[in-house]
């Protein structure tokens, strides 16, 4: 599974991600996040189907969260992003209205909630896959009136890697706050490229200006894994802050794409600033059982 996303919900875990794109959106089940059960989605192991929302094809990249009493999804159809609603974790997501949440194409919806303001961060293509933000209405179907603002592209060494396939990308921005400061978490190269790798960058507010770390990348490919990323994090039942990602499946074969979970916490910065972020080993044993 690709661009994995895992909801808590009161101690049992679901996750979400890009597997039969053409068709929608598949969750799997856990109770420790060492064993899965799936696909368990209410319509034939999919939480969400294209036959319910906007878009025919290409549904990748899906975020699950509980607000309202309602379950949303948001994800990406056609290059383009959308969000739909259930009152079960296990779908049917559907919209009642079929269309997207913005009208030109972006990907990798994250959205992200700070003293009530409701912000959604995505990857527009703008010379590239660059990172942008914006702030929706409360109904999370829409977005305020003159809040679209860059965040940031490429730049650091790591993010213009010359293997192939070579792009300038940065993409699947995830948001974390702590000690009152904003940590954007992202992902820079071509998915396909085995220098596919996690990063971050630090703010003292959600909409910057953005400061990249400069012991960037803080997950990169070793003699086990092949081009780490597209990231999300939860936290378990004891409050413990995971993050959960994806690599090809080998140093020659990039699907299907393993999932990977471990623990991560903050430690001090011994230069001053902000904490830095820290990837814990040994990573969690992700077994699967078919449904």
């Amino acid at each position: 599974m690709g661009d994995p996303f895992i909801l808590n919900d009161r101690g049992t875990y679901y996750m979400y991600g890009t597997s039969d794109a053409q068709k929608g959106i598949k969750v799997y089940r856990s109770k420790n996040l060492k064993d899965w059960t799936g696909p368990v989605g209410t319509t034939g192991g999919f939480a969400l189907v294209k036959d319910d929302v906007w878009g025919g094809k290409g549904f990748w990249a899906p975020e699950v969260y509980y607000l309202n009493n309602r379950y949303y999804m948001f994800f990406c159809a056609e290059e383009h992003i959308a969000v739909a609603t259930s009152d079960n974790p296990l779908g049917p997501f559907v919209q009642q209205v079929k269309k997207p949440l913005i009208s030109t194409k972006a990907i990798d919806p994250h959205l992200f909630i700070d003293n009530g303001h409701k912000y959604l961060y995505y990857v527009a293509f703008t010379n590239g896959n660059v990172i942008w933000r914006c702030e929706l209405n409360d109904d999370l179907q829409s977005v305020k009136a003159n809040t679209v603002q860059k965040c940031f592209g490429a730049s650091q060494k790591w993010e213009l890697s010359k293997k192939n396939p070579v792009a300038r990308v940065n993409e699947g921005p995830y948001m974390l706050k702590h000690n009152s400061n904003y940590y954007l978490v992202y992902s820079a190269n071509h998915f396909a490229n085995p220098d596919y790798s996690i990063g971050y960058a630090t703010s003292s507010k959600p909409t910057g200006p953005w400061t990249k770390y400069k012991g960037n990348p803080i997950v990169s490919s070793t003699d086990k894994i092949t081009g780490p990323g597209h990231c999300g994090f939860f936290k378990d039942r004891k409050g413990k802050l995971y993050i959960v990602y994806h690599s090809h499946f080998s140093a020659t074969q990039l699907r299907p794409r393993i999932v990977h979970i471990n623990r991560c916490k903050f430690i001090p910065n011994p230069d001053g600033g902000p904490d830095l972020l820290k990837i814990m080993q040994p990573e969690i044993k992700v077994r699967h059982r078919k449904q």
